[in-house]
């Protein structure tokens, strides 16, 4: 099936792909909303549904998996926050029903790469906007057990850094930067001490992907700043801006057929 895959930056919706690409699909192209660029801390947009931390870093993204990408900015505001979400003028979900038909009517795609775990708000959402576009979602990590994602995604070498804390335990000067390698442990001891999810699904923490086997290139963060949303004493909010990066050859380029075969 042609694929294009909802991407955030996150580990989450680069694992899906892999996960895709595994069960025989092929991803065509990458779709991301932003946040608009005039709005005053516009880095760290308040929604329900998208990841936006990260979203400057997404051009370079899509040129590491040398594919097209389509961006829409977010309009809307979360209207209809019940349950069962029906269309609704003005929502956010409107902009990404707007944003999926521009790549299904450009890249004849059928299905769309989703990397939800827990959210069914987000779920629902979705799946509503797939179904008005004769859509297939993929969310190969739904309601996985979050342990053994965060494992199996470390094993299969998504080389992903944490740019957002807002948790208790969470610390802006240590763990901002951090990989999921490194901060596997300690997620696992706040997991089991204060019931943070350990993938980061009750928005703990965000990520973005610097390097993963579905890239042709790796980014590299030349620099980057510390910024603090919120001082809450036990669970401050605070966000990694990514000033500087830059795309670098990788070591030994990936085998084309490695792409399509190898993912487990």
């Amino acid at each position: 099936m042609r694929v294009a895959a909802l991407i955030s930056g996150g580990k989450d919706s680069c694992y899906n792909m892999m996960q895709c690409i595994a069960a025989g699909h092929q991803i065509v192209a990458l779709a991301n909303l932003r946040p608009a660029e005039n709005q005053v801390g516009s880095d760290e947009l308040d929604s329900y549904m998208y990841q936006t931390v990260g979203h400057h870093a997404i051009d370079l993204y899509a040129e590491a998996m040398a594919l097209p990408l389509y961006r829409r900015t977010i309009r809307g505001r979360s209207v209809d926050t019940s349950q069962v979400y029906t269309k609704c003028e003005g929502d956010e979900v409107e902009d990404l029903y707007e944003l999926l038909k521009l790549v299904k009517e450009k890249e004849e795609v059928e299905g769309i790469s989703v990397g939800a775990i827990l959210s069914d708000y987000q779920r629902v959402r979705v799946e509503n906007v797939c179904k008005r576009l004769d859509l297939q979602p993929l969310a190969y990590l739904w309601q996985r057990k979050q342990e053994d994602l965060l494992r199996e995604m470390i094993s299969s070498n998504i080389q992903a850094i944490i740019i957002k804390v807002a948790a208790l335990g969470l610390d802006p000067d240590k763990h901002l930067g951090k990989t999921l390698d490194q901060m596997e442990p300690y997620l696992l001891e706040l997991s089991s001490k204060y019931g943070v999810h350990i993938c980061g699904e009750g928005g703990e923490y965000e990520t973005f992907t610097l390097d993963c086997p579905l890239f042709k290139k790796k980014i590299i963060v030349d620099s980057s700043e510390v910024v603090i949303h919120s001082a809450d004493a036990f669970a401050p909010v605070a966000y990694l801006r990514l000033l500087e990066l830059h795309l670098e050859d990788k070591v030994s380029p990936v085998p084309d057929n490695y792409r399509t075969s190898h993912f487990g």
